[in-house]
């Protein structure tokens, strides 16, 4: 909301140099996360079949049409800037930032991992770079970005309180391979984000409630 006031008050280089910074910083992320994997085979097998259920399930263009809209809503309310972006500008960026503030490994695991182990080190890291890209960001999107945090907030707030119940079913090849999961679609995230790559990163979350499963899977039958 701060950023969304602010608008085009902040210098442009910033609005255009700091996306750059948030890309490198979730490519970052993303790579301490893979290196805990323990079966990469298992990891990418989650990796390609997640993504062909995102595929199937079309995702993406669910989650654009929300973002669309959710634009038309907030128009409603607060007139739109001079600079806001065009719908398909908006709803290509939206969709990219709701799977980085409510859907991405990081979030989903550093939810996780507090509500298992209590060690808030991850969800740390994520709210200060949340905070600072959501801001940027909303200087072009508007006020329709606050939006992000009822779902966010929904999300690992469930993930949260239903951690503990996962507890005693994980081990740590599990843990690690689904750290290393999460991590190659943070990788993504970040080339999607600072502009590099277009990633379909929606359509790769479920492999995120498939790593344990086919991790536990495959230390079973392979070792």
């Amino acid at each position: 909301m701060v950023g969304a006031f602010l608008g085009n008050r902040i210098s442009e280089n910033l609005r255009t140099r700091l996306p750059l910074l948030f890309g490198l910083s979730s490519l970052g992320l993303g790579v301490a996360m893979i290196v805990k994997g323990r079966s990469f085979p298992a990891v990418i097998l989650a990796l390609l079949l997640g993504t062909i259920l995102g595929e199937l399930l079309h995702i993406e263009a669910w989650l654009t049409r929300v973002a669309t809209k959710t634009r038309v809503v907030i128009d409603r309310l607060v007139e739109p800037t001079d600079t806001s972006p065009s719908h398909e500008e908006h709803s290509a960026t939206f969709v990219a930032l709701m799977v980085l503030f409510c859907a991405s490994a990081t979030g989903i695991f550093g939810a996780m991992n507090e509500g298992m182990t209590g060690d808030t080190s991850l969800l740390i890291v994520k709210s200060i770079l949340d905070f600072f890209t959501a801001a940027i960001f909303a200087t072009a999107l508007g006020y329709s970005l606050a939006a992000l945090a009822i779902p966010q907030l929904i999300i690992q707030g469930g993930l949260f309180l239903l951690a503990g119940r996962l507890l005693p079913l994980m081990t740590p090849s599990m843990v690690g391979d689904f750290s290393a999961c999460g991590g190659l679609i943070m990788v993504a995230t970040g080339f999607r984000v600072a502009g590099i790559k277009h990633f379909h990163t929606a359509n790769m979350v479920p492999a995120l409630f498939i790593a344990m499963p086919i991790s536990a899977l495959w230390t079973r039958l392979l070792g």
